[in-house]
């Protein structure tokens, strides 16, 4: 790894939404946890200490926090799929990968999830 490229992680972001396909779940929003990891070159950020030359974190999240909140989902893929959208939106983006957990999805496990990744060709 390039010692300029910088990763930002924003680890369990914990949101309700309405995922799934069964009448309960069309009915009444869920837990979803996200885990997103997001590459991009800090060169200019770190050699300047200026806002406007590093990818704005609290913006990304802010922005997945609409999506999710606002629309309802029947696929974890699909959710998954949108999420990762936003976070590798930025043209500085090289990389980006997003998982989303669905606690108590299945009766004797913790979650089920789904990872989706970007590259940048």
């Amino acid at each position: 790894m390039k010692p300029e490229i910088a990763i930002i992680r924003i680890k369990n972001l914990r949101l309700r939404t309405y995922i799934g396909i069964k009448e309960d779940e069309i009915n009444n929003k869920q837990d979803v946890t996200i885990n997103a990891e997001i590459h991009y070159c800090a060169a200019k950020a770190r050699n300047s200490d200026n806002m406007q030359d590093a990818l704005n974190y609290r913006t990304i999240t802010k922005k997945i926090i609409a999506l999710v909140e606002n629309n309802r989902f029947s696929l974890l893929e699909h959710l998954t799929d949108q999420v990762l959208s936003i976070a590798s939106d930025h043209e500085w983006v090289d990389f980006a990968s997003v998982e989303i957990d669905k606690p108590h999805a299945l009766r004797f496990a913790d979650s089920v999830s789904m990872q989706l990744c970007y590259q940048k060709a």
